[in-house]
């Protein structure tokens, strides 16, 4: 009895631990922008670079005219 309330404790905080991680690993998403090219070539710019800071307005309000 005891050795199936442990397994039990050691699942349930191995499901807690992977919980945490998971909502952790969302928090830290950060914007980006695919620039895909004719030659079938992809840049990536991240929130914070320049050419993103230029690009990602202009994709929010895209984004926000396509979910209407």
């Amino acid at each position: 009895m005891r050795r199936k309330a442990l397994g039990l404790v050691g699942f349930a905080t191995g499901v807690f631990a992977g919980s945490v991680l998971y909502r952790r690993t969302l928090a830290r998403r950060r914007e980006r922008v695919d620039v895909y090219f004719d030659d079938g070539t992809m840049i990536t710019y991240v929130d914070g670079s320049p050419e993103a800071d230029a690009v990602l307005p202009i994709a929010r309000d895209a984004l926000a005219a396509a979910r209407r």
